[in-house]
């Protein structure tokens, strides 16, 4: 068996949400990455307002999205967040799911800086591994996980920074396949993010926010050094607006612009389409593997592709009543050649004593390869605040 078909077989399997492959629309060059899971939003409340949450008020999950966010966490000293996302449930799996946990802790009287840390978990279920020919070599149960921490701090009374440690796992396939010697892979990342926190006492205002996140190693799967595979570092801007009708009524709303700073795989220069065919693009796929990875974050604003193109943006609204009752709305958008995601997301939120439930559901569109995994799946997350400066437990719903 050769190494390529086992390889993308993995990958396309992994990537299927991101990268939706068109291969008869030969203008098509997406992006792609090992690891994509990491790009995979586990935060119910931003899921229900299109994937945004750079910018939003800060809560537990802030530690994914923004850990800069942290400090400004209101009126909270600690806290966890559960979540769980099925995912492919649309077409009867129940094996395949990702599931994250995390938590943050105030340092100091002063509440100024914070540690977080988060564990995120993808099961991929049970897979047969087959030979070009059909035959069947092996069944595995591909996972991967990730595990970081982060500290972040208050710089002013509004402005805040956070950086962050990552361990990337990913284990896909192991031991001979079709002569070929695979391994778990795994890699280490940082993250870098600044928080601007620009609500009056009201709770009127605008937030800002920008993360650099996954600035990290390549990651490998075999004992091929010059066979690895970026992984998904990326560039990520969000606004959010709160207005406040009155004491029991407000509504924000919030976009996000984020942009892979990975190159875009090289097109053959014989046809002006993109391939994957080694024989036909050794030249420019060695250089392209061969960039350092410092390099190739550069190179993802220089790679002759449509920059604008390349930047997928999520806007989202959330109506908030009493601060217990929440109603979301969002949309998401990718560019038809970078992998023609687009879809309306819906979501709402309870808040209860010290405890507050997300929920968020993406509703269906397109169909095949670009239908949303997530289509027909309701996902959740839950808040817990452990106590607060006063040491009694609240709500944990985002003022």
């Amino acid at each position: 068996m050769k190494r390529q078909p086992i390889r993308l077989a993995a990958f396309i399997l992994l990537t299927s949400f991101i990268c939706n492959y068109s291969f008869g629309q030969a203008d098509i060059n997406v992006v792609t990455t090992a690891v994509p899971f990491l790009r995979i939003n586990n935060d119910a409340r931003g899921g229900g307002m299109g994937e945004t949450g750079i910018a939003l008020s800060p809560d537990a999950y802030s530690h994914f999205w923004n850990a800069a966010k942290t400090p400004f966490i209101k009126d909270k000293f600690s806290g966890i967040g559960v979540s769980y996302t099925p995912w492919l449930s649309d077409l009867g799996l129940n094996d395949v799911y990702l599931a994250s946990l995390t938590g943050f802790y105030k340092l100091g009287d002063d509440e100024k800086s914070a540690l977080s840390a988060g564990l995120r978990y993808f099961s991929l279920g049970s897979i047969q591994f087959t030979k070009d020919d059909g035959t069947n070599l092996q069944q595995y149960r591909p996972r991967e996980f990730q595990f970081d921490v982060a500290y972040s701090r208050k710089l002013s009374t509004k402005l805040s920074m956070g950086v962050a440690l990552r361990y990337i796992n990913s284990d896909l396939a192991y031991g001979n396949l079709g002569g070929v010697d695979y391994k778990t892979g795994s890699a280490v990342a940082g993250d870098i993010t600044l928080y601007h926190h620009g609500l009056d006492a009201s709770g009127k205002g605008l937030n800002w926010g920008v993360t650099l996140s996954n600035l990290g190693s390549k990651i490998g799967y075999t004992s091929d050094n010059q066979n690895k595979d970026y992984i998904p570092a990326n560039l990520g801007v969000g606004l959010a607006y709160t207005t406040v009708f009155d004491e029991s009524n407000k509504m924000t709303f919030g976009l996000d612009l984020n942009k892979l700073l990975v190159p875009a795989t090289p097109i053959s220069s014989n046809t002006g389409v993109q391939t994957y065919d080694d024989s036909v693009n050794a030249v420019n796929l060695s250089g392209y593997r061969n960039s350092s990875v410092i390099s190739s974050w550069f190179k993802s604003f220089s790679d002759g592709q449509n920059q604008l193109s390349e930047v997928q943006a999520s806007l989202g609204v959330e109506y908030v009543y009493d601060d217990q009752f929440m109603l979301r709305a969002g949309y998401f958008y990718e560019d038809k050649n970078k992998g023609d995601r687009q879809y309306f997301t819906a979501g709402i939120g309870l808040k209860y004593s010290f405890m507050g439930l997300n929920f968020a559901y993406i509703i269906p569109s397109n169909s095949g390869i670009t239908r949303n995994p997530l289509s027909n799946t309701m996902r959740f997350s839950i808040l817990f605040d452990l106590e607060e400066g006063g040491g009694t437990a609240t709500a944990a719903t985002p003022k």
